[in-house]
């Protein structure tokens, strides 16, 4: 490797026993320099803000000191920020890692596998590649509430409106039994317990976006 550029990796985590682990691993390869770390993603975002950033590609984990990996990324876009990213997630919920694909990662790895993975990861993203576990890109935008009919969705609408089973019955013209039947259809394709949790579900998906509601 004498004479061969080294790419210089800063790494945001809050956790110090990550940091170390990750600059000992980081210092024992030859093709990387460890140039520094942080615990927030704000001071993630000054380093990158700061004209021509100290370092080649970055290695985020999921949570950190005031925002989570996905804050990081929506805040890199939204202030045009540019920079190589590589995930590294302790959480192996496949929700985090479709959530960082419509986010425009670069990268991402989980912190349980092989360091070799990550070190693979890392020479892919600092080459300008994509390097993420399989996921199926055609589910990408996936929701519980993209799998439910119009109807459905009508339904959950006015659940969240606060309707009791009486009026849903009343105003649809069809009986409570009715109603207590495509409810349970539609916590069970949510899947959730009771209304409360539909609900919650429900604000939670509308927050992130204008897609969900009737197609």
């Amino acid at each position: 490797m004498t004479g061969e550029k080294k790419f210089r990796v800063l790494i945001a985590e809050r956790n110090p026993l990550v940091v170390a682990a990750l600059g000992d691993m980081i210092h024992r390869d030859s093709r990387f320099d460890m140039v520094g770390s942080v615990q927030a993603g704000e001071a993630f975002l000054e380093a990158v803000s700061q004209g021509e950033p100290g370092f080649d590609l970055a290695v985020l984990g999921w949570k950190l000191a005031d925002m989570d990996g996905s804050g990081v990324l929506a805040e890199l876009q939204r202030r045009n920020l540019h920079a190589r990213v590589v995930i590294f997630s302790n959480d192996h919920d496949i929700a985090i890692l479709k959530q960082c694909v419509r986010l425009g990662v670069q990268g991402f790895c989980y912190q349980f596998d092989d360091p070799a993975i990550l070190f693979d990861t890392l020479i892919a993203v600092a080459h300008g590649r994509i390097c993420i576990p399989y996921v199926d890109v055609s589910r990408i935008n996936d929701t519980p509430l993209s799998r439910l009919t119009p109807r459905e969705r009508e339904l959950l609408a006015v659940l969240a409106d606060g309707w009791t089973n009486l009026q849903i019955a009343t105003r649809t013209g069809i009986s409570e039994n009715t109603v207590k039947y495509h409810l349970k259809n539609l916590y069970d394709k949510l899947d959730v317990r009771n209304r409360a949790m539909a609900v919650a579900l429900f604000a939670s998906e509308r927050s992130r976006g204008p897609h969900m509601g009737p197609q």
